[in-house]
């Protein structure tokens, strides 16, 4: 509190007035938010319908029906397979991306800007979207859903990469540049291996979030266990459905702990 404020005896301030603009944009949310409601067709009959169809769901779901396990086994197997590929060359291309992309190892700006360019695109498409178009291009099964991994991790790890590239301290780098070094000699010297540990737990990231959408990309055709999960949904056959879910959860959260035992150990 100030001495002058004491001396008039009132409160301080403790709201500023908003800008024009915050009040433009809380308005803004505002009306989407409602839209949103109103869009949504909320209402007490659906969500009482819609408790008793999910309590229906429940028990034909349960016990789950695990009769099918080698064929789940091999979907589940394919679903691993899609995302460990598409991740090891989706890390593998963006780090040339993220040398490009990075304020402190691009060549010049013109090329940073088409290098962020690229990974800005590969990451706003949706991953499903990106399996659709190559659903198209190469047919359905699991190249098609390799080739979606690989342009999600692209947009996802080599955003990353350059980031914790252009955080590297400067001092190794110059002095590897006083040596005599060329651009290459100091990338590989000094920029790589400072970063290296951020990498690894940023891949292992890329691994648990490649694994979840190779997942759901199997509903659109692109192999994997969601073929087997979409088409007993279609079938209701939902006890079907509850053992694919189960296994998908297994292997899910097991890959999980994994990682997080490989980042401790690394970082």
């Amino acid at each position: 509190m100030t001495d002058q404020t004491a001396s008039s005896g009132r409160a301080p301030a403790r709201f500023r007035r908003p800008s024009p603009l915050a009040f433009v944009l809380v308005i803004g949310f505002a009306a989407f938010f409602v839209q949103g409601l109103v869009g949504a067709d909320v209402s007490l009959d659906r969500l009482q319908r819609g408790a008793f169809n999910f309590v229906r769901f429940i028990s034909m779901a349960i016990p789950p029906d695990f009769t099918r396990w080698p064929r789940m086994a091999a979907s589940m197997l394919e679903t691993l397979n899609i995302a460990i590929v598409g991740v090891a060359f989706g890390c593998l291309f963006s780090i040339p991306l993220a040398f490009l992309a990075a304020t402190n190892t691009a060549p010049h700006p013109i090329v940073r800007t088409i290098a962020r360019l690229f990974i800005s695109i590969s990451r706003t498409i949706p991953d499903l979207i990106w399996a659709l178009i190559f659903v198209v291009a190469v047919g359905l099964g699991p190249l098609a859903g390799i080739l979606a991994i690989i342009m999600d991790t692209i947009g996802y790890a080599a955003r990353f990469y350059s980031e914790r590239f252009e955080e590297v301290p400067p001092g190794p780098s110059q002095a590897l540049t006083a040596t005599g070094a060329g651009r290459v000699s100091v990338i590989l010297g000094a920029i790589l291996p400072e970063s290296f540990a951020s990498m690894t737990a940023t891949s292992l990231y890329s691994v648990e979030k490649s694994i979840r959408s190779a997942v759901t990309l199997g509903l659109v055709g692109a192999g994997g266990i969601g073929v087997e999960l979409s088409t007993a949904m279609r079938l209701f056959q939902y006890d079907v459905a509850a053992a694919i879910i189960l296994v998908i959860l297994v292997a899910v959260i097991g890959f999980e702990h994994l990682s997080t035992i490989i980042r401790r150990r690394l970082l």
